[in-house]
């Protein structure tokens, strides 16, 4: 069966009363198991100190869980990334005798218009996650793999192990994957899911991977390992700019940006602004090489601009 990832945003620790906790960096990895169904919930450290685990949390998720205490700036601000991110499914808990129609006209006309607002019950969320993951789709197979690393590290008597998601595809073991955007090449020897050894992942599964031909110190977190011969990768791309509504600082010529994608979050500059300033087209240079599906949505963030960074969307073609 197919994992499903889910962000958990708005209460720090609320997953602990959830799942099992697993990885943890500046972002935490819960896990949850019941036959062949599994969940693997994201809670972002250091927001809102730090944007990155924000967006981190959200970029391979197929559901969200929001808990929301108060209405502050970082709701406002993890409702404007979620709908960046285009997190269509997910769930809303009220806390602090908060009611729906102080919410409601908040995330008008954004994706989490559509997400069930859930009573604040951890056995309740657990139950209901597990059935999502029992109900969720396998994605078609046949497609080569795509997986953008999070984490990696040296296992003595094992070698080179990184963690990551499968965003696309499917990977099987004795692969041979190119490590983008660097010119290397890595062996896929072993895949585990929720600890137990399988022969092949597909998309949405959580992995650790143990590779051959390459090491750690070789690897960056954003790293895309893929045999799929249409991602590409660039650091100059000249798109409209879809800017969120939300948005109130003029977007112009030299302005500083961070542009995101899978585990990848890339400063760089806009080098050009024109036509609709709700809807421009902009050109941006950014310090290394993207790796991407054509097609695929980058977000942009903008760190200077105060209570909202998140500027909007760019897609990559």
């Amino acid at each position: 069966m197919p994992n499903l990832n889910v962000a958990m945003l708005g209460t720090p620790d609320y997953a602990k009363n959830v799942g099992k906790k697993g990885t943890t960096s500046d972002l935490v990895f819960y896990n949850l198991k019941k036959g062949d169904d599994s969940v693997t919930m994201t809670e972002p450290l250091r927001y809102p100190e730090r944007l990155q685990p924000l967006f981190f949390s959200t970029c391979l998720a197929d559901t969200a869980v929001l808990v929301v205490d108060a209405i502050t700036p970082e709701f406002g601000e993890t409702v404007v990334m979620l709908d960046c991110a285009g997190v269509k499914n997910g769930y809303i808990i009220l806390r602090n005798y908060l009611d729906k129609s102080q919410i409601a006209p908040l995330i008008k006309g954004t994706v989490l218009e559509n997400y069930t607002y859930m009573e604040d019950d951890p056995n309740l969320l657990r139950e209901t996650l597990l059935m999502d993951a029992a109900n969720k789709k396998s994605a078609a197979e046949g497609t080569p793999g795509v997986v953008p690393v999070d984490h990696h590290f040296n296992v003595k008597g094992i070698g080179t192990v990184v963690l990551g998601t499968v965003a696309s595809g499917t990977i099987k073991t004795h692969d041979m994957l190119k490590v983008l955007p660097t010119e290397k090449t890595a062996q896929l020897r072993s895949i585990q899911k929720h600890d137990a050894d399988h022969s092949e992942a597909s998309e949405g599964d959580r992995v650790g991977l143990a590779l051959k031909n390459i090491t750690s110190e070789e690897l960056d977190r954003g790293y895309v390992l893929t045999n799929n011969s249409n991602v590409k990768s660039g650091e100059r791309f000249t798109e409209k700019l879809k800017i969120v509504k939300y948005w109130q600082t003029p977007v112009t010529e030299g302005m500083n940006i961070h542009l995101g994608h899978w585990m990848q979050y890339i400063a760089g500059k806009i080098e050009s602004v024109s036509g609709d300033p709700k809807n421009p087209e902009i050109t941006v240079s950014i310090e290394k090489e993207m790796v991407y599906l054509p097609g695929d949505n980058a977000i942009l963030f903008h760190l200077d601009a105060g209570k909202l960074r998140v500027v909007g969307t760019v897609p990559l073609n």
